[in-house]
């Protein structure tokens, strides 16, 4: 099972004016995982909905929150 998000933890030097970030995060984009889009995917139901979640299939939303303040949601 994939997941969409990515965690690494950065070199932190000692002479680092701010205070540190110990684990970075990145969010991939769902259609990383389809090797190709299937004939006859799902579409939203109207152009409206489409729009507002930017892509016309469900299947290739993912909504990107920030896993720091809301966790993985849609997983």
């Amino acid at each position: 099972m994939f997941t969409q998000y990515k965690y690494w933890e950065p070199y932190i030097s000692l002479y680092d004016p701010c205070k540190p970030i110990k684990v970075k995060s990145y969010a991939t984009p769902p259609q990383l995982y389809m090797g190709f889009q299937p004939y006859g995917l799902k579409q939203f139901s109207t152009p409206k909905e489409a729009l507002y979640h930017g892509t016309l299939w469900p299947q290739l939303y993912s909504p990107y929150p920030n896993p720091h303040k809301g966790g993985e949601q849609g997983e």
